[in-house]
């Protein structure tokens, strides 16, 4: 019957909200794992940035000097394409509100760190698929995931613009693209504050 059937889909709809928060309670704990790890190597200095740098829309190595504090308003997006979810957005369906940005690409588009830093999570995580975590230090974390294929390993040193992934659709996104964040001090904050308008 009608009833029936519309119970099944509140207890489905139930259950998929209920493992989106255990993913995003998932990636937090390694954010927190992540954090405490960094706190206990010790602090790198950071290139002062020059004047005057210009950036296209998809990230390039003339970044690459930044620290990443100086970056608000400069970076560029790691990959090309049309932006279907913002941050803070609500979930089709509901569930927990977008801490990132999803990004429609095509699947095997390079995806490029957006600013130098470390790799420190290159693994597959549930909710999330192929998951790539850069530390650019100053308590800041760029997240990529979703990916086809990750091309870096944690502790590898990578500059602005290096390609470290391929777009794909792993982390349970109906369509292809990447799913991206910024954290600092753990806290998710919106990509499209410090992206260049240019």
């Amino acid at each position: 019957s009608d009833v029936c059937s519309s119970d099944l889909r509140i207890r489905d709809q139930r259950k998929e909200i209920g493992s989106l928060r255990r993913d995003e309670q998932r990636l937090g704990k390694l954010i927190e794992r992540l954090r405490t790890l960094a706190e206990s190597r010790k602090s790198k200095k950071t290139v002062q940035p020059k004047a005057g740098e210009k950036v296209d829309s998809v990230a390039d190595a003339r970044l690459a000097g930044l620290a990443f504090s100086k970056m608000k308003g400069k970076l560029a997006f790691p990959v090309a394409g049309e932006i279907t979810a913002r941050f803070g957005q609500n979930r089709d369906g509901g569930g927990p509100a977008w801490k990132g940005i999803f990004i429609k690409a095509r699947s095997g588009e390079d995806v490029r760190a957006v600013a130098t830093g470390e790799v420190v999570f290159s693994e597959w995580l549930r909710g999330f698929g192929n998951l790539l975590i850069l530390d650019h230090g100053g308590g800041y974390l760029s997240l990529y995931s979703n990916n086809e294929s990750l091309y870096k390993q944690a502790g590898t040193r990578v500059r602005a613009g290096d390609i470290v992934a391929a777009v794909g659709n792993t982390g349970g996104q109906e369509m292809p693209g990447l799913y991206f964040e910024l954290r600092h001090l753990g806290k998710p904050f919106d990509p499209l504050t410090w992206v260049s308008k240019k």
